[in-house]
């Protein structure tokens, strides 16, 4: 195949792997930055490679490695508000107040409602918890529910929603509202007392990577820090940076910045197993290590969330708040019941969303599927199933009679969010927001079709659908003798990986493999290319795409592999394993 003058030559030659995907290396200007660091360093060349592509310098190498939070935080007076937020705050603290906190039914939500239940706590102060049903009262404040608030509290803060929530925010008469959000704003606010929302259009967007427990903290810390001036103990804010980390890696917020600094402390703070609503949650996970971001991702966030998908709406942040272990342990046990049902509901919803989606097309800029009676509570779950697929941004709508609720979720580079703001302003839709990688809306089935082809019109200004499958970025080469625990842990000082930060990718070159079933759906390898003790390598859910049949029946053919490294832990050792992302023939 002749190469493209446009493009840089495919990594290892790879033009279209067994997933038709054409693998893409680090440039020559990244291998001689790495190559420059580790002769300075000392650090192995592996992870100078990772911190290059992250733009760290030789000389911020160390401090990079070590994140301090007290470096990284900002003060939280820099976004507007909060001053007014804060006082208010320690008002209703003195005056001993009736608070109450409207929470969204979320991870980030329940994580972000814990943490001011706790911290009220600290001053034997009872706060009212209300989060709303996603089926019976949809996202964010509505007009009854905070009518009623309004008549039993002084104040009412509203977490992780009502940045776009005007009249209801207007019914909560004879109470202060105080908005803790991350949610995209319009240019106008709701009458709130204070909002403090680092994506207002009046920020500047420095802070706009917090997720809505991050901006929670913020106001926290300048509360304990007004206090502290009048000479007045404050509660232990570091002891609720668990809280933190888990609501940053569950909203797939960026981690860069001090979104890093929370989740590496948060990890910490969670590895004392002191809170025991996620020490329960751990449990019934069969958490049996330190956590790390893929724990809190895939087996903390996903039981929290249960409750607000399928079940009681505000389970997830009672147990996020319990001091009482016997609760604690009843709720997650319920939690991970609701989970289990729950997967096989989006199961379900998947397969009848990815028939729908491939029969529209998963090539236009826009991937969408919806159908009656999809439960509300996983369509962003499959939404974000059809977005990998496709590569594309995908919307899934569940509809209950005339009335759909939907999910979106987009891929890099494509702002979501403001487009389906766009429709909510156009009247295409009743209503919809979020932010650029996620969004929510609502919708007629006669406004279904117009909305869908004026978002897809929307998209494809922004180059949504303008690629084929995504190139698989590859940030170095290994030999199989290389791949070490010690490597291993070195490499994972640079992180913790997630969105925008994710976990380094190696390739293999010209391995033996062989490979054994684990149970019907995962695959085990054993990878060698002769410099040293075979590489385990694993792929969950093998059989659903080509890799699993190819490598399965690899006899003597040999092929470039490349994956992300991980340690696996089991019985009290750990060795190198590969989570293998793609395979091409050598």
């Amino acid at each position: 195949m002749t190469q493209s003058p446009s493009l840089p030559p495919a990594f290892l030659s790879v033009q279209s792997s067994l997933t038709g995907r054409r693998w893409v290396g680090p440039d020559a200007a990244r291998d001689r930055l790495a190559q420059g660091m580790a002769q300075v360093t000392r650090l192995p060349l592996a992870l100078c490679g990772v911190l290059a592509a992250r733009g760290v310098a030789p000389e911020a190498a160390e401090a990079f490695l070590a994140p301090a939070l007290r470096d990284l935080l900002p003060d939280p007076m820099v976004l507007r508000d909060m001053g007014l937020a804060a006082d208010r705050l320690l008002r209703a603290v003195d005056l001993r107040e009736r608070i109450a906190v409207f929470a969204d039914y979320d991870v980030d939500g329940g994580a972000s409602a814990a943490l001011i239940l706790t911290w009220l706590r600290g001053f034997g102060i009872t706060a009212t918890l209300y989060i709303p049903d996603r089926i019976d009262e949809g996202y964010g404040p509505n007009v009854p529910a905070m009518a009623a608030l309004a008549e039993a509290h002084d104040l009412i803060l509203c977490v992780d929603c009502g940045t776009l929530s005007h009249e209801p925010i207007a019914a909560a008469k004879g109470a202060d509202v105080v908005i803790l959000d991350h949610h995209l704003a319009l240019e106008t606010l709701p009458a709130a007392l204070a909002v403090v929302n680092p994506n207002r259009q009046d920020e500047d967007g420095s802070l706009a990577h917090l997720c809505a427990a991050g901006v929670v903290f913020l106001l926290l810390v300048e509360a304990n820090r007004r206090l502290k001036k009048n000479g007045v103990q404050a509660p232990d804010l570091m002891a609720l940076l668990d809280l933190v980390a888990l609501a940053t890696v569950a909203d797939v917020a960026p981690l860069i910045g001090v979104n890093r600094a929370f989740v590496r402390q948060g990890l910490k703070v969670m590895m004392r197993r002191e809170r025991p609503g996620l020490r329960a949650l751990a449990d019934v996970a069969r958490l049996d290590q330190a956590p790390n971001t893929h724990a809190l991702g895939f087996l903390i966030g996903p039981r929290v969330n249960a409750g607000g998908r399928i079940g009681q709406a505000d389970l997830g942040a009672r147990l996020l708040a319990t001091e009482d272990d016997g609760e604690a342990r009843a709720m997650a046990a319920r939690l991970d019941q609701l989970n289990t049902e729950r997967r096989e509901i989006t199961e379900l919803v998947r397969q009848e969303a990815l028939v729908q989606a491939e029969m529209r097309g998963l090539d236009g800029p826009l991937v969408w599927a919806a159908g009656a009676g999809w439960h509300p509570g996983v369509v962003g779950i499959v939404a974000a199933r059809l977005k990998e697929s496709a590569n594309r941004p995908a919307v899934v709508i569940g509809f209950d009679g005339d009335i759909g609720k939907g999910s979106a979720r987009s891929v890099t580079g494509v702002d979501l969010g403001a487009a389906i703001q766009r429709l909510a302003a156009e009247g295409l839709i009743e209503k919809g927001g979020g932010h650029k990688m996620a969004a929510g809306l609502s919708l007629s089935r006669a406004q279904l079709e117009p909305a869908m082809a004026r978002l897809a019109e929307l998209l494809a200004r922004q180059g949504s659908g303008a690629a084929g499958p995504a190139d698989l970025r590859i940030d170095g080469l290994l030999t199989t003798g290389a791949a070490t625990p010690d490597l291993i842990a070195q490499i994972e000082a640079a992180g913790p990986f997630g969105a925008a930060a994710p976990a380094p990718r190696f390739a293999f070159s010209n391995v033996a493999v062989s490979a054994r079933r684990i149970g019907a759906a995962h695959l085990k390898l054993a990878i060698s290319d002769g410099t040293g003790p075979a590489l385990e390598a694993m792929i969950f859910g093998a059989f659903d795409g080509p890799l699993g049949q190819q490598l399965e029946t690899a006899g003597h053919q040999r092929f470039h592999l490349a994956g992300r490294l991980e340690l696996n832990h089991w019985n009290g050792a750990s060795k190198a394993q590969l989570r293998l992302d793609d395979a091409a023939l050598a």
